[in-house]
């Protein structure tokens, strides 16, 4: 993952009159590919960046990964992408939530494939993959099925399973506030898998309910740096 056919190339040079604002959420999307793998954010429905997935139903890519903590609830975002055909794949801690149609036809249908990823796990293998590391070992999983294929080494007496780095080509982020820089900050719990997320992929788009002046954002309080954000849409 990460350079492949989905791929968007995509970091911005640092300058004092760079704008990551584009216009529109067709605009936020340009260029994302079939077979683009896609890092989505959100815990349930909290801080999932629906519109942009709404967009990316809209411009008919298909044959995507999404990586994401569920599977899509309901009818909006990941679900209606998976209900549509347009997901091959699906690596996540939670197919099941509250209301998980769209995946358990897809899945019972053998139309999509699912990889379970324990969600401690699923966020340090994108965390590797920003820090460009080459996977770690982990208890999690030992003599189980998750373990199947994997390496499993002992190690001072105990049994652990490598992983390997989780990169995307693009990241769909959610937050409250961002200024034109790109520096973002997210609303409580809406957090979760956004700020790993927007390290982890080449290509980093964003969906903000309020855009704010340069320095509006204490800095101590800047959840997401701009330097890894790419595009910013207000929604």
């Amino acid at each position: 993952m990460g350079a492949g056919r989905g791929a968007v190339p995509s970091r911005v040079s640092f300058s004092p009159m760079i704008d990551k604002q584009v216009a529109s959420i067709a605009a936020a999307l340009d260029g994302i590919r079939d077979g683009a793998t896609i890092l989505s954010a959100g815990f349930g429905g909290v801080g999932a960046p629906d519109e942009l997935l709404d967009g990316l139903l809209e411009q008919g890519v298909r044959d995507l990964v999404v990586v994401s903590n569920n599977a899509g609830r309901g009818k909006r975002g990941l679900a209606a992408l998976i209900d549509a055909g347009a997901v091959r794949k699906v690596i996540c801690s939670f197919p099941r939530t509250d209301d998980p149609r769209a995946f358990d036809a897809a899945y019972k249908a053998g139309r999509i494939e699912l990889e379970l990823v324990p969600q401690g796990i699923i966020s340090e293998r994108m965390r590797c993959a920003a820090a460009g590391l080459g996977g770690f070992y982990s208890p999690v999983g030992v003599g189980t099925q998750l373990a199947d294929g994997k390496e499993v080494r002992e190690i001072d007496g105990k049994r652990y399973v490598f992983e390997q780095p989780l990169r995307g080509d693009v990241a769909l982020l959610r937050a409250q506030r961002a200024d034109r820089w790109g520096n973002l900050a997210y609303r409580k719990s809406a957090r979760n898998f956004n700020p790993v997320m927007a390290m982890a992929a080449e290509l980093t788009v964003v969906q903000a309910k309020e855009l704010v002046a340069l320095g509006d954002i204490d800095p101590e309080c800047v959840h997401t740096p701009g330097i890894f954000v790419d595009r910013l849409v207000i929604v």
